[in-house]
């Protein structure tokens, strides 16, 4: 059985440890990170020319499962994924951590898309805390905030014309945002609904110090597609599939 993973993420790293050895896993990576945290089995890394050269792909490969595990606003890969497997006739599952939920005392702005949340700062406050990622920070370019800008990797420009970029990898601890939001003296933080523990101390130290949170809304799943919010639950549902004893992963040696 061969299993291509869609990864890049937290719970794709996992999922490819629960399934191999027990199976072939190829996890392909999109190649945006300077230097990823590799994943057990084979790894490739790079596009593939759109949802036909996926689609080619499975077929000179033998892939018989992809698990869609990217980051849940890499919408286009998702799209691609799904025009893929129909085409080439290989089962789809999406692994999708839950998104995060306010809770009382948080004062949460939702936005459709980064246009929209730049467009929400209006009289929210002069300092922004702007964790969307190292990609469409052009969203913000004209904006009279100062910002400052965490990401993986440097962003690309356009970028804020007052902006401070903090180079930084989660998981972060709570006492960590708290003196973040202190130090920088944050007015109100601007963040994509990625879910997940390892970016969501932000979340409660912004609750804590009161400020407002702007949330950018993810994108669904393409329609037709089954999904699993956890590892754990996707290697099962997948060797399930296959026919593949142990499919919890839970008698690994």
């Amino acid at each position: 059985m061969h299993v291509l993973i869609l990864g890049g993420t937290t719970e794709a790293r996992a999922l490819a440890g629960l399934l191999h050895p027990r199976v072939r896993v190829t996890s392909s990576l999109a190649g945006r990170v300077a230097r990823p945290r590799l994943p057990e089995g084979e790894v490739r890394i790079g596009g593939f020319g759109g949802a036909d050269g996926l689609a080619a792909w499975l077929g000179e490969h033998a892939v018989d499962a992809v698990i869609d595990a990217t980051h849940p606003f890499a919408e286009r890969i998702s799209f691609n994924a799904a025009g893929a497997a129909a085409t080439a006739h290989v089962p789809l599952l999406a692994l999708r951590r839950p998104g995060w939920v306010p809770e009382e005392g948080d004062d949460w702005r939702e936005a459709g898309s980064l246009a929209e949340a730049a467009a929400a700062l209006d009289g929210l406050g002069d300092r922004v805390f702007l964790t969307t990622g190292r990609l469409g920070l052009a969203a913000f370019a004209d904006r009279p905030e100062w910002f400052l800008v965490r990401s993986v990797d440097a962003p690309e420009a356009p970028v804020p014309a007052r902006a401070e970029v903090l180079l930084d990898r989660g998981p972060f601890t709570l006492d960590g945002e708290r003196d973040l939001l202190r130090r920088h003296r944050i007015d109100v933080l601007v963040t994509k609904d990625s879910g997940g523990a390892a970016t969501a101390p932000k979340l409660t130290a912004a609750r804590e110090a009161g400020i407002p949170v702007v949330v950018v809304r993810r994108p669904p799943v393409p329609e037709g597609v089954r999904t699993a919010t956890t590892p754990e639950e996707a290697a099962a549902l997948v060797l399930a599939d296959q026919g593949v004893s142990g499919g919890s992963g839970s008698d690994r040696p």
